[in-house]
């Protein structure tokens, strides 16, 4: 791209002739049209400059001493770097022309002397057109390789992570098969972890549904005025349940008025809550911190887990980012990924500040409104 115009720059042609005047003559007829040309007055010096700058495409001129342009294109042609580039040979009418050898060595055209202008530019313009479909198609494709990886990736991390949830499932079926087998103050601790694992794999299910709607923008967000500080409470309440031991607090200014979907808002928040708990040690503190900043609040979840490597922190809202870094475990699954796409739904941001071995705090952001009673 050019810097200053913010446009594609213009093909780059190295033109290769031993005759000054044809290198002459060709550089002007091209710059006229606008593109950048590079003269070559040898097979050799033409090798020389492709190397250090590839060309869009090459002019070549088959009779040259020393290096014939039959042989400078077989040495491109042998070059990883530089064998995709497209080569229109020249030559004169009164020459020698062996048109097959031309396109076996891997031309794609040739161009007779003396030049017609309109020709020359037309024959050019067609092949850097087809150049750049060419590129056009082959990043085309790699994105969709990449793409299909990391679907194919994803499919495989949720499969993984929704077998546990299924093995507990299983294991407490067949231990309810048989309840005689079971002291009875088991049993009910054998149906609390079934329900856990059945409503695991419900989220899991749910989030992914949800991710796929709001990437579509086809997911209803309900906005309604509403007090932060009731939703907040009401989240804490049924995680502080869930909290095995850890401390929750909340700190926000009462009242806090805000226009949202509460349903998704409390699930953003239970979502940072749960991340929280996977990275808190039993006895450890998540504190809840709500604060006024300009025309928003920002919720900010803060635990003493181990924190984030500053590498992940730009990826970690990311659908596929466990996926990529799997073999390491250290991804957050799909969660956060619904927790960014919901948040911006609302007009809002997200982000996470974190240090090893000192925490992170995630938080997000929520446009003010009022509450008309």
């Amino acid at each position: 791209m050019n810097p200053i115009t913010n446009s594609p720059a213009p093909p780059n042609i190295l033109v290769v002739d031993d005759t000054p005047a044809n290198l002459k003559l060709l550089a002007v007829m091209l710059k006229h049209h606008g593109y950048n040309v590079r003269p070559a007055p040898s097979g050799k010096l033409a090798l020389e400059a492709a190397k250090h700058e590839p060309p869009d495409l090459i002019l070549l001129d088959i009779n040259m001493p020393e290096i014939n342009g039959y042989e400078v294109c077989q040495q491109l042609k042998a070059n990883d770097a530089l064998k995709s580039i497209p080569i229109i040979f020249i030559s004169a009418l009164d020459d020698i022309f062996d048109k097959v050898k031309a396109f076996s060595v891997g031309g794609v055209d040739y161009i007779t002397k003396p030049f017609q202008f309109e020709e020359v530019v037309s024959r050019v313009s067609t092949h850097i057109a087809l150049r750049r479909q060419e590129r056009q198609l082959q990043e085309s494709l790699a994105q969709l390789q990449e793409l299909e990886h990391l679907r194919d990736s994803l499919v495989h991390m949720i499969i993984h992570d929704m077998r546990s949830p299924l093995a507990v499932v299983e294991m407490c079926i067949h231990l309810l098969e048989k309840p005689d087998t079971l002291p009875k103050n088991q049993i009910a601790e054998v149906v609390t972890k079934a329900g856990n694992a059945t409503y695991r794999l419900n989220e899991m299910i749910t989030q992914l549904l949800d991710i796929n709607r709001l990437e579509a923008g086809q997911m209803p967000i309900k906005k309604e005025a509403h007090d932060l500080n009731i939703t907040l409470h009401a989240t804490r309440r049924t995680f502080s349940a869930l909290a095995n031991g850890r401390q929750i607090t909340l700190d926000i200014p009462d009242p806090s008025k805000a226009i949202y979907d509460e349903e998704i808002i409390s699930r953003i928040v239970g979502n940072l809550l749960s991340n929280a708990f996977k990275f808190t040690s039993e006895n450890g503190k998540i504190a809840m911190v709500v604060t006024q900043e300009g025309d928003h609040y920002r919720v900010a979840i803060k635990d003493n887990g181990r924190g984030i490597a500053l590498e992940h922190q730009q990826k970690i809202f990311e659908k596929f980012w466990q996926a990529e870094l799997r073999s390491k475990r250290v991804g957050t699954g799909l969660g956060l990924a619904f927790c960014k796409l919901a948040v911006e739904a609302h007009g809002g941001q997200i982000g996470v500040q974190s240090q090893l071995n000192q925490g992170s705090t995630f938080w997000f952001t929520l446009p003010i409104g009022n509450i008309n009673n």
